[in-house]
């Protein structure tokens, strides 16, 4: 999978946020280290797995094909 991911450089920082999937977002000293973090947190955020203890106000359960 690909995603798109917007990085910058802020002072001594690289700071960056994938648009595709939101919630992915990391801070390292360089480029290389910011572009492991997000394929890193890109990984987890697909496959942790969600558990929901009870529907709340809002909230509906939806299935994919």
């Amino acid at each position: 999978m690909k995603f798109r991911a917007v990085i910058k450089k802020s002072g001594d920082w690289w700071i960056g946020w994938l648009v595709d999937l939101p919630g992915v977002n990391a801070q390292e000293r360089t480029k290389e280290e910011l572009l492991t973090s997000l394929r890193i947190g890109a990984e987890d955020m697909l496959t942790s797995p969600i558990e929901v203890k009870e529907e709340s106000e809002g909230m509906v359960s939806i299935e994919l094909d």
